[in-house]
């Protein structure tokens, strides 16, 4: 995560949740592996490996509580992409996907170990859209002279040293902030900060509208960042 992502920005109003999915179908490329995967290509099968299961793996994580378990739901999302070659239809894209087969294992696995909550008790899964990004008393009140006007400013961390922000401290306390997230926030940030999905993507895997995505972003990044300014205060 690089240090503008976490830059002060405008959220913009709220949206009222919308049921849109962004679908990028499957290109001419992923029907074409398609192909070579449904014939037992290996070397095929060993690419797509290479490509994306790092990013499975972290992207696991923000569903179960270790390592060696996100490794685990990986390989089983692998199989089910094994699986189900046979009824892959391009509707959409090959990557996306590979995703949701992955998603559903990790959504399963983390329920069991209870650490998300099962989908039958969310009543509203976006909830966490409307609470404030940044704390109200970092902003004028209506009586004072400056109406939500900033009366703390956020720290300004270009004047930090760019190995003091990426060392191996900061990089846990930016993890923990993330880990502590609501679910929809987690997804959002780990997909567009971390493993740098575009936003149609991430729309389209996690079946949101996008602007709710970029409120969701929005809040993360916020959290995120107020975390670190905690410890860089304390420090």
């Amino acid at each position: 995560m690089n240090r503008e992502a976490l830059q002060p920005e405008d959220s913009g109003n709220i949206p009222k949740q919308k049921n849109v999915e962004l679908h990028a179908v499957a290109s001419t490329e992923d029907m074409l592996l398609i192909g070579l995967l449904r014939s037992g290509n290996e070397t095929a099968f060993v690419s797509l490996i290479d490509q994306y299961h790092t990013s499975m793996v972290h992207l696991a994580m923000t569903y179960v509580s270790t390592h060696s378990v996100a490794e685990e739901v990986v390989q089983e999302a692998w199989v089910g992409v094994l699986k189900g070659l046979s009824s892959f239809e391009g509707r959409s894209s090959l990557k996306t996907w590979i995703f949701r087969i992955l998603t559903n294992c990790a959504k399963t696995r983390g329920q069991r170990e209870g650490r998300s909550i099962p989908f039958s008790s969310l009543v509203d899964r976006d909830a966490d859209l409307y609470e404030p990004a940044v704390d109200p008393d970092r902003f004028e009140s209506a009586e004072e002279e400056w109406p939500r006007h900033w009366r703390v400013f956020p720290t300004n961390w270009n004047t930090l040293p760019e190995n003091h922000l990426l060392s191996q401290e900061s990089r846990a306390c930016l993890q923990r902030a993330i880990d502590a997230l609501p679910p929809r926030q987690r997804e959002v940030i780990t997909l567009r900060d971390i493993e740098g999905w575009t936003s149609e993507e991430t729309c389209s895997l996690l079946g949101i509208s996008e602007e709710n995505q970029r409120v969701l972003l929005h809040r993360a990044r916020s959290k995120a960042r107020r975390a670190l300014e905690k410890y860089f205060d304390g420090e």
